[in-house]
């Protein structure tokens, strides 16, 4: 039960989130449910897991579509919890912390569903097909070191596309994720590591006016400029402020500029690697950033950016290595927590054929768009309580390792005691204890209060175990 005491007192820090107390609540033991659940079958298996009556399934719909829930509060909070919480463990560089953001296709059949469009995979992976019909979303994360290795605590994720509101929008993807970003509330500077799609101006402009910075990857394409010469008579017009066109890739045909040094990437160990760093005029920015340009022996050749040109090479290999961290945590998120697994039909939506693009709203009415908005902050809020029954259990794998493999009473081939548990070790720590700590609860408890009418016993053997025993 220690477990599931720390797991409630850090809970109660998402209070604000919430209008009234029963909305609060209803969080809670949806946050355990979703804890401790063994399938991912959306609302039913929340029922089923907390053993739950019956008509409990309407009071949880209700909730995921309940206003009462503010969704950027329950960000925000989220957001300053974690850097309590991790505030020892959080990965920096110099005085900076890192983030890590990329998207997400989650695969949805729904005809009904606001949002559902084709999507394209460009995967090198042969278990995903090139379209599929989902949500497209977009995540940040925070990097924080653990025992054997860093783990991506996630953020805030939003589905960014989909949906056209007004044929005047001009909002992209990228605009979206740095407002996201920004909305996080974040207090301290960081470094955002991003793949090369958002190797972009509209990202990193916002970046460095608010004193952050961009580490990401670009095509093998890209051109830079050599500063322009001073000119030695002064003329008419503006000062040259390009010089000398470069393409990148044919830099890696010189071998006498290249330094060989061992590879910073996590997991890699007697890898011996190629590497230069430039200082050169990226056009979108027009301004100095630092390129590094990397020969692996086995991953190839990579372009990688950096507009904090006081970074050492290597130390961006190395930031930009932990970019898959966040690919990791999607995993997780999707296998184990399944933060992505939600039904929420719309029963007035116009239903969508296969291979359907972005659903344009401009002529419809003010009730049907108002339909689509309140269904998708309701999987918006499904995501950000998937988001935040990850970052609890990542945080009880890093601050009570001990605990967590003492309660797992369990058996994993590949189970590794001397790291931090995975997201699945500690679901399974906390679902064994669950009916104790329930039980534990004093009688004056407002969660236990709250929770005795809406519970089945008779569902749940060890809890009916543990009644008789107490009425004996």
């Amino acid at each position: 039960m220690d477990l599931w005491i720390l797991w409630y007192q850090t809970v109660a820090a998402l209070r604000p989130a919430c209008a009234r107390t029963r909305t609060f609540l209803w969080l809670v033991i949806v946050l355990a449910a979703m804890t401790v659940r063994t399938d991912l079958a959306g609302v039913t298996s929340l029922v089923r897991s907390h053993w739950l009556r019956p008509h409990c399934y309407a009071r949880l719909l209700y909730f995921f579509h309940s206003p009462a829930l503010h969704l950027p509060t329950l960000i925000r909070t989220w957001t300053a919890l974690v850097a309590r919480l991790f505030a020892r463990r959080l990965v920096r560089v110099g005085d900076r912390v890192v983030l890590v953001a990329d998207g997400l296709k989650a695969p949805k059949e729904g005809k009904k569903m606001p949002a559902v469009k084709s999507l394209h995979q460009a995967s090198a992976g042969n278990t995903k097909p090139t379209f599929i019909m989902g949500h497209s979303c977009q995540a940040v994360a925070v990097l924080v070191q653990a025992v054997g290795g860093c783990l991506a605590v996630p953020l805030a994720c939003r589905i960014h596309e989909g949906i056209v509101f007004s044929n005047r929008w001009r909002r992209t993807l990228l605009d979206k994720l740095v407002a996201l970003i920004f909305d996080l509330g974040l207090k301290p500077s960081f470094y955002l590591i991003a793949d090369a799609y958002y190797a972009s101006r509209k990202v990193a402009i916002p970046l460095l006016e608010q004193g952050h910075h961009l580490v990401s990857r670009l095509r093998s394409t890209a051109t830079a400029y050599e500063p322009a010469a001073p000119s030695a008579a002064p003329h008419r017009g503006r000062p040259k402020r390009y010089g000398r066109k470069i393409k990148l890739r044919a830099l890696f045909r010189g071998d006498e500029t290249f330094v060989t040094a061992p590879s910073p990437v996590y997991g890699e160990h007697g890898v011996t690697l190629r590497y230069q760093s430039l200082d050169l005029l990226w056009r979108p920015l027009g301004r100095l950033v630092r390129l590094v340009l990397v020969d692996h022996p086995t991953r190839g050749r990579l372009i990688l950016l950096s507009t904090d040109t006081t970074l050492d090479g290597l130390a961006i290999l190395r930031l930009y290595g932990w970019r898959f961290k966040i690919q990791v945590s999607f995993k997780q998120a999707i296998h184990t927590v399944g933060t992505y697994a939600y039904h929420f039909w719309m029963r007035d939506m116009l239903p969508i054929r296969r291979g359907d693009g972005n659903q344009h709203l401009h002529r419809k009415s003010d009730r049907y768009r108002a339909q689509v908005r309140r269904k998708l902050a309701a999987y918006e809020r499904h995501i950000m309580i998937g988001l935040i029954v990850q970052g609890l259990l990542q945080y009880l794998a890093v601050f009570h390792q001990r605990a967590v493999w003492r309660f797992f009473g369990s058996w994993l081939r590949t189970a590794n005691r001397n790291a931090a548990p995975s997201e699945l070790v500690v679901a399974h720590a906390l679902r064994n204890s669950l009916p104790d700590f329930l039980l534990s609860l004093p009688a004056c408890d407002a969660l236990k209060k709250f929770l005795a009418p809406k519970v089945a016993p008779e569902r749940c053997p060890n809890l009916l175990l543990i009644e008789l025993d107490q009425a004996a």
